[in-house]
């Protein structure tokens, strides 16, 4: 087998940035900021923007959009220009 063909693959930390949340995880990502775990050591980091933590879908601030409402105003809106 051929070496250096593969990436390493290791224990890396994700950590949400809106939220604080971080969770280790196995990972082939290369990251060059590191952080220390709970356990002492020492390991890569990579940030991320959302996480399930801060996504609206998972944490229950997802928003719908009345689109029974907007088809009605725009009806109503062009109704006139029928021809």
């Amino acid at each position: 087998m051929q070496e250096n063909m593969h990436p390493v693959y290791r224990e890396v930390i994700f950590k949400d940035l809106q939220s604080g949340f971080a969770f280790m995880t196995r990972s082939t990502i290369a990251t060059k900021e590191t952080i220390v775990w709970e356990d002492g050591k020492e390991y890569p980091l990579f940030k991320v923007e959302v996480s399930s933590k801060s996504h609206p879908f998972y944490t229950g601030t997802d928003k719908r959009v009345d689109t029974t409402g907007r088809v009605e105003k725009f009806m109503n809106k062009y109704k006139n220009l029928k021809k």
